[in-house]
């Protein structure tokens, strides 16, 4: 299934290549989830829930095609790319055939995103040629946070994550593809980014509003369906835990205000839905 869902907002579409989808342990990400918790949401299934109990985590990049421009948000994993965490490690998949296949050929893509910097948010900006690490999209600009830049920059999570920055983002400031943007930059007229800080300082979300309809890419301030009625877990890989379950309150909220089609970066199945308040949380509605 290399091509997911495609969703119409107004004139936008938002097309979905899966790289993979992935079942973990609920654990795994968020460390705090009890049995009950997962129980006690029966609408996970089978959608974001497999018969096993795990999650169901989709790694996908999503191609927005809005006036004239073509953007890739997040790039997932890469291939052959080395990295500490098995299941991301030198990977061999046809994600660049598919994104082909679907219409997206990698010299027509304008803009890239990278709502943070993660291992599976960066992996395809860079192709490895001849033992070197080469920007996939050479007609691109490059997006990425300035305050996420900054931090990953000065940080050191190669134990972690593997060396992220020095195979898959210095190499577009060296090919001077790359552009820093604050959290509020206009991609064009009908997508900007907005801040949506806390699984990492500089994180964004994309928002999209044509002819009078909203969506929103969530990026990985929420990583999965059950963060929706149970705003507090959260992610072992969060830098600001409180700061990552106010911005999901406040998100919520507003999204749920505007009507806005919520695409999460790593929802399988359907993969959008709107919100609806209940209680001290909220219905995702697909």
């Amino acid at each position: 299934m290399p091509t997911g869902p495609t969703w119409k907002i107004g004139d936008v579409t938002v097309t979905s290549i899966i790289e993979g989808d992935q079942h973990w342990k609920f654990a795994w990400l968020l460390p705090d989830i009890t049995d009950d918790d997962v129980a006690g949401e029966p609408w996970l299934r089978p959608h974001f829930v497999d018969e096993k109990g795990k999650m169901i985590l989709r790694i996908q990049a999503l191609v927005v095609e809005s006036m004239g421009e073509t953007i890739i948000v997040d790039t997932c994993v890469g291939n052959d790319k080395d990295r500490p965490t098995p299941l991301f490690d030198k990977l061999q998949t046809g994600f660049l055939d598919d994104l082909v296949a679907a219409g997206f050929p990698t010299g027509e893509i304008d803009q890239v995103v990278c709502t943070h910097l993660h291992v599976d948010h960066v992996g395809w900006n860079t192709t490895l040629v001849d033992g070197d690490w080469v920007p996939t999209f050479p007609a691109a600009r490059y997006l990425f946070g300035r305050v996420e830049y900054e931090h990953w920059a000065a940080a050191d999570e190669t134990a972690t994550y593997g060396d992220v920055m020095a195979d898959s983002v210095s190499p577009i400031v060296d090919a001077e593809l790359a552009e820093l943007v604050e959290s509020d930059h206009r991609l064009t007229d009908e997508v900007w980014v907005e801040p949506t800080p806390g699984h990492t300082p500089g994180h964004h979300s994309l928002r999209i509003t044509s002819q009078g309809e909203t969506a929103v890419i969530t990026g990985d301030m929420v990583h999965h369906p059950i963060q929706f009625p149970r705003v507090e877990l959260v992610s072992g890989a969060d830098t600001d835990s409180p700061a990552a379950v106010a911005t999901r309150r406040e998100s919520f909220a507003r999204w749920e205000a505007e009507g806005a089609l919520v695409i999460g970066t790593h929802f399988a199945g359907p993969g959008a839905g709107r919100l609806i308040a209940d209680g001290d949380g909220w219905r995702f509605e697909l």
